[in-house]
């Protein structure tokens, strides 16, 4: 998958042991995801075993992240089954993209105080 690929490349140059760990957290999740797509598990199956997989810590607020995380499931369960293509490894990294904003916010977010985002 091109998104273990892109993420084991940025490991390999990381200067940062923090992030090479975080890094290393992060594959480690997407490796098992990748076998648990390609188990043959029911849909509710895979989701619930894809949940549980670290996302955030004790995967306490991963339900912040379903709407990501169901895009990275569902996109990475279908290129499994297609022998991925261009379209959904675009898709994946999108939905990776999008849940690791949410992670971040989500981890920022429960060190400060809550402030309002900015309306325009």
């Amino acid at each position: 998958m091109q998104l273990i690929e892109e993420l084991e490349r940025r490991l390999a140059a990381e200067p940062s042991p923090l992030r090479a760990q975080l890094l290393r957290e992060d594959l480690g999740r997407l490796r098992k995801l990748d076998e648990l797509a390609r188990s043959g598990l029911e849909t509710e199956a895979y989701r619930k075993a894809a949940y549980r997989l670290g996302w955030t810590a004790q995967d306490v607020r991963t339900g912040e992240l379903r709407e990501a995380l169901d895009l990275l499931l569902d996109s990475w369960r279908a290129a499994v089954a297609a022998d991925c293509s261009e379209a959904l490894d675009v898709r994946m990294l999108r939905a990776w993209q999008e849940m690791t904003r949410l992670r971040l916010e989500n981890m920022v977010g429960c060190l400060s105080t809550r402030v309002p985002k900015p309306t325009e």
